[in-house]
């Protein structure tokens, strides 16, 4: 889904970037120009950011194995 129309950046892009280690709307808005023309879009994208990374932080290391606790 698109979060920002302006700078086409996707609910993929962020999860992407909080993968990559973005933790805050202000490192996304520089690598993604998300946010930055009309701003309409920042409250979705703090939320997909939050979210996501709250799923980074749900990965465990197992045995070995990665699991995902989504």
């Amino acid at each position: 889904m698109i979060i920002c129309v302006c700078r086409r950046v996707s609910d993929r892009d962020i999860e992407h970037h909080a993968r990559q280690g973005c933790t805050s709307l202000d490192e996304l808005q520089m690598e993604t120009g998300l946010g930055t023309c009309c701003g309409r879009c920042t409250d979705c994208a703090t939320e997909v950011l939050a979210r996501s990374q709250r799923t980074v932080m749900c990965h465990l290391h197992v045995e070995g194995k990665e699991m995902a606790l989504t």
